[in-house]
């Protein structure tokens, strides 16, 4: 038997103060998912400029290396990259029924860490920017 629940209105945007760690999780998880797959339709769009010329390539890529705005577009793009990757992990982890009363705690850490490398990377990234 299938019972019905009330779970109020979707455009009731004010929900989102309800939301749990694992709701978080599960939003975050696909947005960065869908910021990955965007990532990667530009990634080809960048490289098929080496169909043009091996000139072209490297123009462009020198262009885009110098704007300031790409290097943090590339400092998001780690943090969203290096998050839905350990998201993942604690995904999979928890469908193998491993740490199922830790998933928030799991969830936190993966933010921490996520911050943690993201912050340590940023000077690699900003080399030579300024």
């Amino acid at each position: 038997m299938s019972q019905s629940y009330e779970r109020g209105l979707v455009e009731d945007f004010g929900r989102w103060r309800e939301f749990s760690a694992g709701m978080w999780a599960w939003v975050f998880h696909k947005f960065t998912g869908w910021v990955l797959v965007g990532y990667l339709f530009t990634h080809i769009a960048v490289l098929s400029t080496a169909l043009q010329s091996p000139e072209a390539y490297t123009t462009t890529i020198r262009t885009l290396e110098g704007l300031l705005f790409v290097r943090l577009l590339e400092i998001g793009l780690l943090a969203v990259a290096v998050f839905h990757i350990l998201n993942g992990l604690r995904l999979l982890v928890t469908d193998l029924g491993i740490g199922l009363e830790s998933q928030d705690k799991a969830f936190y850490a993966s933010l921490g860490l996520t911050g943690a490398i993201v912050v340590a990377s940023v000077p690699t990234f900003l080399a030579g920017v300024f």
